[in-house]
């Protein structure tokens, strides 16, 4: 592992979609990122829905992102350590990733030292959240027994499937979500609860939102990550001394 560099974090690629960005234009969108911060990356962190959708079979993965996914390995390969989260389009990631492209997988929030700072980092999906049918939905995706029935259609039909739910999401109906205030962003919410309960974490950074945001409070730096549809890409790094939100060109 590279023990100098930046840490950069991403997510809501979305590969796959088709919607804003054509698929391959997007994928080749991401390559292009992931080769411009290379020369100077240590650690990178994709905070989920990296796909617009995907679901492992025992023997099967969706068709696709050659690219991508070669770019992580090859990444890996260098030195450079880099963490996927799930998401909520992309959180029945099983073996394959960490097995194929060396890359350790997160299921859930994460709280880490980085340079000395305290990160919390999560993907977003139902952090804060109020709404009960967002919440019901968020436990039978994650149902042992609603997976082990799903992976019993064939592939034809499951990934079908998929991508058929995947097209009503806000992304994909070109949804602009604008910034509802404090009081209703449900990680503004999410950001406080945490941090009343104990957490210590200086730096709190989460995709999912689609609406790139810095948000600073009480010493406590919350940076929302932009999703990648073709118009407000961005990611953060972090240079040891400040996390900063980063507009891509």
């Amino acid at each position: 592992m590279k023990k100098n560099g930046k840490i950069f974090f991403a997510s809501d690629f979305h590969l796959g979609l088709k919607a804003g960005k054509e698929p391959d234009e997007r994928e080749r969108l991401a390559v292009r990122w992931l080769n411009t911060i290379a020369p100077e990356a240590r650690e990178i962190f994709l905070l989920g829905d990296i796909f617009d959708f995907w679901w492992e079979y025992k023997k099967v993965i969706p068709k696709g992102f050659t690219r991508f996914l070669g770019r992580l390995a090859s990444l890996t390969d260098s030195g450079i350590k880099v963490h996927v989260f799930t998401g909520n389009h992309d959180m029945w990631m099983k073996g394959y990733l960490a097995e194929e492209c060396g890359v350790t997988v997160h299921y859930e929030p994460l709280v880490t030292t980085i340079g000395g700072e305290l990160f919390y980092l999560a993907h977003g999906e139902g952090l804060g959240s109020r709404r009960i049918r967002e919440r019901l939905l968020f436990s039978l995706f994650r149902n042992r027994i609603a997976s082990i029935l799903f992976s019993a259609i064939h592939p034809r039909w499951g990934v079908a499937i998929g991508h058929a739910w995947s097209k009503n999401s806000r992304l994909a109906r070109h949804i602009s979500p604008p910034f509802m205030g404090e009081e209703k962003e449900e990680l503004i919410r999410h950001t406080r609860s945490v941090a009343a309960a104990g957490c210590r974490a200086k730096y709190y950074i989460y995709g999912h939102r689609h609406l790139p945001l810095t948000f600073d409070e009480d010493g406590r730096r919350m940076i929302i990550l932009g999703d990648w549809s073709g118009c407000r890409e961005s990611y953060a790094v972090y240079d040891g001394k400040e996390l900063t939100l980063v507009t891509v060109q």
